[in-house]
């Protein structure tokens, strides 16, 4: 199988995300890579450098002024004279209302294209979220080159980002890149997505489409983050209708209810005539995760990895979430195992 890294991705380093009132160390830090880079050595699988496909990959997926915003912020930041990294202390009672963004200073757009205090904005994370998305494009150019498998190591994550939002860690949706790419060539393509939380911004990306599917099971969003999506009766709009499929679980959750929801995501895929998938893998699921709800073990994890081999689809895997060391070291070579 083949996988990308780039260690440009290290560069995003927040120091801090806001968490039930207070600021805290940042869960989602440069220390995770060594951790899965640990079980992808175990497993015998090498990572590569994802070649640098630009940014129409990104743009294809995200809103232009948006991609301006996490390029130039820091750099604004510093000049307006403000403090740490980036981060909104305003937003807009509608941002649909906001009208023109173009114009408005730094900290008025963080309140627009931010969605939340927990994806801070520092000297070097466009640059992280760039090659991160850049692995995700160069795992899909690889299955599209005729390869059965691919994974992109992304760090940061990206099912949280919107088309113009960051929110929850996240800045460029990884995993809608790789399918946009994937859409290239096959006509139907399902993100089925197991990280603890739900993907709110893949949905809102494909939620009027009928060409995507995504596919989520993940903690309630009554009682977890992001709390206003997620929930069984999101079935998509328009075009899109049917093709959104939500499995909510409750808290305590254990294997075989979380690997049974999963097995439930690759029948909807199946039943949508998907032709490729892409596989947004959290690790955050897991019974010693600081954020998990669940009594999930690393053993539901290769369990789910050989669901997803007995599907028999070109497959880009996208990492996600998973913030316990030692728990996504045992997940990812968990799920490495299983599709041995």
């Amino acid at each position: 199988m083949k996988a990308f890294y780039s260690d440009r991705q290290m560069r995003h380093r927040p120091t801090r995300s806001f968490y039930r009132g207070r600021f805290t160390a940042a869960h989602e830090n440069p220390e995770r890579v060594a951790c899965l880079q640990r079980a992808l050595e175990r497993a015998g699988c090498v990572t590569s450098e994802p070649k640098d496909a630009g940014l129409a990959p990104i743009l294809a997926v995200h809103d232009s002024g948006y991609v301006e915003f996490v390029r130039d912020a820091w750099m604004r930041w510093r000049v307006d004279g403000a403090h740490g990294e980036v981060i909104p202390n305003v937003f807009p009672p509608s941002r649909e209302s906001v009208g023109d963004r173009t114009g408005l200073p730094v900290l008025a757009q963080a309140g627009v294209y931010m969605g939340d205090l927990s994806c801070p904005i520092g000297e070097g994370t466009f640059e992280g979220a760039y090659w991160s998305a850049q692995a995700a494009v160069s795992a899909a150019d690889a299955v599209l080159a005729g390869e059965a498998l691919a994974l992109a190591v992304c760090r940061p994550p990206g099912h949280h980002a919107q088309r113009d939002r960051a929110s929850g860690y996240c800045f460029f949706n990884n995993a809608a890149i790789a399918a946009t790419r994937l859409r290239e060539r096959f006509e139907r393509v399902a993100i089925v997505d197991f990280d603890m939380h739900h993907g709110d911004g893949t949905q809102a990306i494909f939620y009027t489409r009928a060409d995507v599917l995504t596919a989520s099971t993940h903690a309630d969003p009554r009682d977890t983050f992001p709390f206003y999506s997620g929930a069984a009766d999101e079935g998509g709009a328009g075009a899109g209708l049917g093709a959104n499929f939500n499995i909510p679980l409750p808290a305590g959750a254990d294997d075989d209810t979380f690997v049974a929801a999963v097995a439930a995501l690759f029948e909807r895929a199946s039943t949508f005539g998907a032709q490729a998938l892409v596989i947004a893998a959290g690790w955050d699921a897991h019974g010693d995760d600081p954020l998990s709800p669940f009594d999930i073990t690393s053993a539901a994890y290769t369990r789910i990895a050989r669901l997803m081999r007995a599907q028999s689809l070109p497959t880009v895997i996208v990492q996600e979430g998973g913030y316990h060391h030692g728990a996504i070291e045992d997940a990812l070579l968990g799920f490495l195992g299983g599709l041995a």
